[in-house]
């Protein structure tokens, strides 16, 4: 899974981070657990974003490191590349 996490949780994250004023967007992408964008994470990815961007800018942004890092966290778990260690995620670079 993936989002706009741990910062905008839930529904439509993309107007919660503009109407915030944020300066950096990102995206986590995490493991699904029973708790609602808690799961532990495995990769994210970062952007700049300006006061000249719309709130559909952000949207495409988002959306495009959204799917950044949700490829590279499939990649990561294909690769046998991530584990759980004592409550800790770990990736092997």
């Amino acid at each position: 899974h993936h989002g706009l996490l741990p910062s905008f949780k839930g529904s439509n994250p993309y107007r919660q981070a503009f109407d915030a004023g944020v300066k950096l967007i990102g995206a986590t992408a995490h493991f699904v657990t029973e708790q609602l964008d808690e799961g532990p994470i495995i990769c994210q990815a970062a952007k700049a974003v300006t006061h000249r961007d719309s709130t559909r800018d952000v949207r495409m942004k988002s959306e495009r490191l959204e799917g950044n890092a949700l490829h590279d966290a499939v990649k990561l778990m294909a690769e046998n590349r991530v584990t759980r260690v004592r409550g800790r995620t770990i990736v092997f670079e």
